[in-house]
């Protein structure tokens, strides 16, 4: 995807990007492709995959919900930034926070907040499950948001804590998102979750499945999850 078909598809869903915005992801893939080489933050590197893959993937989910607002919201094991980023730059109003395990990462998103002059930014060297049972944070996001992550079941457990009661919790997910969703039903519930949406699209260019889950809180999660870290993952609500 080069940077002429990002921008006209992106139009096509309704998101104009100023040179200022086109720019902020010229320096951000640019940034990406130099931190690369000194840690591991991805596997794809080549430009027009980046753009595909990453950028317009991330971007993805403003066409399925609604971020014209001046929504608060937590990126749970953003990794590289994605999707956050991406949306944030699209969608320069949003309040992020990106909470992530491992410190490398968050000084990588510090000097790329700082090079792409991003506001509204805050970062937490933090595992879901302990950031989730700390009081100032637990259920106080609007909208909760994590990207490839882990199964329905057990990132319902690191994602829902956080979010506030009828707040938003949108995963976005490849293929075989179904079966997910059967097995993480008892866990969505159990955490107060509602599935209200689940929306199928092609990846463009390569046809590939994506999915944009969005969960609705509906009651506050009881407090005992998230549980310690490690055991969402080993032993999954189910």
């Amino acid at each position: 995807m080069d940077i002429s078909l990002f921008t006209s598809m992106l139009e096509e869903k309704g998101i104009s990007l100023s040179p200022t915005q086109l720019n902020q992801f010229e320096t951000y893939y640019k940034l990406l492709v130099d931190w690369n080489e000194k840690m591991n933050l991805t596997a794809i590197t080549d430009k027009p995959e980046v753009y595909l893959k990453h950028f317009y993937d991330s971007i993805s989910a403003a066409f399925y919900f609604d971020f014209s607002n001046d929504y608060s919201i937590c990126d749970v094991g953003a990794g590289a930034g994605f999707p956050s980023i991406p949306l944030k730059i699209c969608f320069p109003h949003l309040k992020i926070s990106i909470v992530d395990s491992l410190q490398k990462r968050i000084t990588f998103l510090q000097e790329l907040t700082k090079s792409l002059q991003l506001e509204n930014m805050t970062f937490h060297h933090d595992r879901a499950e302990t950031f989730g049972q700390k009081g100032e944070v637990r259920e106080s996001y609007d909208i909760v948001m994590a990207r490839a992550v882990a199964r329905m079941s057990v990132l319902s457990e690191l994602c829902l804590p956080l979010v506030k009661v009828n707040g938003t919790f949108i995963a976005m997910k490849a293929a075989s998102v179904s079966e997910e969703l059967e097995d993480g039903k008892k866990a969505i519930a159990t955490l107060g979750g509602n599935v209200k949406d689940v929306h199928h699209f092609l990846l463009p260019l390569e046809n590939s499945d994506r999915n944009i889950v969005i969960i609705e809180k509906k009651k506050s999660t009881p407090k005992k999850y998230p549980r310690k870290p490690g055991t969402p993952n080993r032993s999954p609500i189910m």
